[in-house]
């Protein structure tokens, strides 16, 4: 049986909100856009390189869908990410199309239903990006087995939370840490008694 695994990063106070880019998500006022960048080095790239290839298949909102098609088809081909994104199946959450970029499949409604069946399908695991919204509707039905987690080192005190409050309660196991130079923790959680255990 698959694994949907959340991959994410957030700070210490757990916001998740625009790591990549100022101008990313700047909803609610948003201004601290781009804090991952900093920390960014070689051990998290190789790290996060070998947890993304493989048989690639993504679930994704549509915030970060079309945040991610904006950016990576158009990024040099000899840098991995993008084979691994453009070749992978995108399963992405939208009450509407057209969804442009290849292997895309429209997920447009009863979201719960249609990722257990995804579960129950042949192959690999099913990575979600981002996609905040999506991630807390996953919880609330007990469908995430897996969290791979860049925790960093920084405090924003403002934005959008990974596990806000009034998240649903989830035990976890700590099976893979590996800390960068940058002080970036890539801590892989599995949920207690999720489909990986």
């Amino acid at each position: 049986m698959r694994r949907i695994v959340v991959v994410n990063s957030i700070t210490l106070d757990g916001v998740m909100q625009a790591p990549g880019r100022p101008d990313e998500d700047t909803r609610g006022g948003f201004t601290r856009g781009g804090w991952a960048v900093p920390y960014q080095d070689e051990v998290m790239g190789r790290v996060m390189g070998e947890r993304m290839t493989g048989e690639g298949r993504l679930l994704l909102g549509r915030r970060t869908y079309d945040d991610l098609h904006g950016y990576w088809p158009s990024q040099p081909a000899d840098n991995p990410i993008v084979g691994v994104l453009n070749n992978s199946t995108k399963y992405v959450v939208s009450r509407s199309g057209p969804l442009p970029w290849q292997n895309s499949v429209l997920i447009p409604e009863n979201v719960p239903e249609a990722v257990a069946k995804l579960k129950t399908g042949p192959g690999g695991d099913i990575a979600v990006l981002g996609s905040g919204e999506l991630v807390a509707t996953l919880m609330r039905h007990d469908l995430v087995d897996e969290y791979l987690l860049s925790i960093y080192p920084l405090i924003l005190g403002t934005g959008r939370r990974l596990f806000p409050d009034g998240a649903p309660v989830a035990d976890l196991d700590l099976v893979d840490s590996v800390t960068t130079t940058t002080g970036v923790v890539l801590a892989t959680y599995r949920v207690r008694g999720g489909t990986g255990r």
